[in-house]
């Protein structure tokens, strides 16, 4: 479980995260979503300890990120597919990144087939299209088989055929009892996938609800998104700002 109390984050005088609170369950698939720059990315980072609050708490499970003892096994995340050093093998990535969890070889070699790149694991990552190095991420993600999963705009840079897998791989993960957070702007998208959504905005929460509830208040996910960030959304065409 992810549990966010009162989280800020301010860079310079810049608040990003405003006194946010939430939790994510297990079981299903969350959506968070907001305009840009509305605190979604430093909040999962906060979760992952890449970013330190100013105030508030993000915690796994009941404890902070840097009190697990093997990361890895307690949550995977997918936040910036160029994280990757394009000098490497996919194979390679993924096995340092293993190697310092002490996860073997065989759990490499079952990611990367799951995520359907065993037959380019030799091939150097910096001739990747974005597709694949979202691909790589998620295989990096799921190392450990952690109880916990997060991933920022997965489907960038995926075909139909990708959105469909990773739309299938979330849910799946999600019926195993995982608690899964999923951030996007594809409205229709989420609608098709997520169960739930926790909606910000200028850092502070709109709205934490089911996918159900939003879309019978509002008659669908994007229509809901528009008209509740209408007073967030700091620059936009056609007169919303």
């Amino acid at each position: 479980m992810i549990e966010i109390h009162g989280l800020t984050i301010k860079y310079g005088a810049a608040v990003a995260v405003d006194d946010l609170t939430f939790a994510v369950k297990p079981g299903q698939v969350t959506g968070f979503l907001g305009p840009n720059g509305a605190g979604k990315s430093s909040t999962m980072r906060a979760v992952v300890g890449l970013e330190a609050p100013h105030a508030g708490v993000a915690l796994l499970d009941g404890r902070p990120y840097g009190m697990i003892g093997r990361p890895l096994e307690q949550v995977g995340a997918l936040l910036d597919a160029s994280a990757a050093h394009g000098g490497r093998t996919a194979r390679a990535h993924v096995a340092c990144v293993a190697r310092s969890n002490g996860i073997g070889a065989r759990r490499v070699a079952e990611v990367l087939e799951l995520v359907g790149l065993a037959g380019v694991a030799g091939r150097r990552v910096g001739g990747f299209s974005l597709g694949m190095r979202q691909r790589l991420g998620i295989a990096v993600a799921l190392l450990g088989d952690p109880g916990v999963l997060m991933f920022d705009e997965p489907v960038n840079g995926l075909d139909p055929e990708g959105i469909r897998w990773i739309r299938g791989l979330l849910r799946t993960l999600a019926g195993e009892g995982r608690t899964v957070l999923v951030s996007s702007h594809l409205m229709g998208e989420m609608e098709k996938t997520a169960a739930h959504v926790v909606l910000i905005g200028r850092g502070r929460l709109i709205e934490d609800a089911s996918m159900a509830s939003l879309v019978g208040r509002f008659g669908s996910l994007e229509d809901a998104y528009m008209e509740l960030t209408e007073a967030s959304v700091e620059f936009a065409a056609g007169g919303r700002a």
